[in-house]
């Protein structure tokens, strides 16, 4: 295990740069979540970390070793690939025991270490079948497999869950954090998917166009975003935001545009410290344990998470209600979160 250091970590490819003075400091143990969208910077990040792309400006460190001119096969750390990147010829055992035989483990090690990665991944049943033999699950518990026998200071993920079904993809979460969890080994997961983040991180580096936006737990992020583009990204359905004035007079400055959560959008009139507005229904969507309304408030759409019992019906004009502490407040030309309304 170690600790792992961007410090004003830079790389440019021709004119474009991908990642712009990176600095991030992962604690030993760590599970670190790199999310954005596509293009943002996040697997360039990472793939600087394992050695496949050069460092332009800037170090990065693992443990206390600058890792910048260190083949990737000395780093000490091991990836998951979005492809399984399986040997289709060798057993699943095989796979297993590849690379430590490439780097001259004894069979007496290889055996314990590839014998303890099945009994964690329950890949005992699988070790003589070849990876056609597999379903995408179990050959995406291989690809981790082939990580855990390394032993390595650190694992780096990148979209690995991306060629699993939805049903697929929450399993495997769950078992890669309970992995993590058990084998309590540095971890940079890289996911464009945002509830992948949120469910999985112990915190979050938010990118954007090169450029990390903030990093912490999921929590601060979704309830103190800072800045529109965080807003919008972290959380599904994303954050509300509207002009100032919107909501009433004296909510926000000229300049400024007012944020809220869908969770927080009440149906009714006169409820206490709220802002009100009237809206039109014109979306409803079932959910089971709760309903969303698409709203229009003028030129604008704004999206309620109501419960089941709150009466929708498309077309009506109702009065809605947000609590004022709930209310973000964003520089409207910067993006930069500026505080609470209240």
């Amino acid at each position: 295990m170690a600790t792992i250091t961007y410090e004003h970590v830079t790389k440019r490819f021709d004119e474009t740069t991908a990642v712009d003075d990176l600095n991030i400091d992962v604690v030993d143990g760590e599970f670190l979540v790199l999310v954005g969208p596509s293009g943002c910077g996040k697997t360039t990040a990472l793939r600087m970390l394992a050695g496949l792309e050069d460092v332009t400006e800037g170090r990065i460190l693992i443990g206390e070793q600058i890792v910048n001119n260190i083949a990737p096969g000395k780093r000490d750390i091991a990836m998951v690939f979005q492809s399984y990147a399986l040997y289709p010829h060798m057993t699943v055992y095989g796979n297993l025991a590849f690379s430590l035989k490439n780097f001259g483990v004894s069979k007496q090690e290889i055996e314990r270490r590839v014998r303890e990665a099945a009994e964690i991944l329950e890949l005992d049943p699988l070790l003589k079948r070849k990876p056609k033999q597999l379903s995408g699950g179990q050959r995406q518990r291989v690809a981790l497999g082939r990580a855990i026998v390394r032993e390595p200071a650190a694992f780096l993920m990148d979209e690995p869950l991306s060629n699993l079904d939805a049903a697929l993809r929450v399993q495997t979460r769950a078992e890669i954090l309970k992995l993590q969890n058990r084998l309590g080994t540095t971890t940079i997961y890289v996911t464009h998917d945002q509830i992948e983040a949120m469910t999985m991180g112990d915190r979050i580096a938010v990118m954007n166009l090169g450029v990390l936006q903030q990093i912490g737990p999921p929590k601060d992020l979704y309830t103190s975003p800072a800045n529109t583009f965080v807003a919008t990204f972290i959380g599904s359905p994303a954050m509300n935001l509207l002009p100032s004035g919107a909501l009433g007079a004296g909510i926000g400055d000229s300049g400024q545009l007012v944020g809220f959560r869908p969770e927080h959008v009440q149906l009714g009139n006169g409820k206490p410290n709220c802002a009100h507005c009237d809206a039109t229904i014109e979306v409803v969507q079932y959910l089971g344990d709760e309903q969303l309304a698409y709203l229009r408030l003028g030129d604008a759409e704004i999206v309620a998470k109501l419960p089941l019992e709150a009466r929708l019906e498309p077309g009506r004009r109702e009065r809605f209600a947000v609590p004022f502490h709930n209310l973000l407040l964003f520089d409207a030309e910067s993006g930069e979160a500026v505080g609470f309304a209240a």
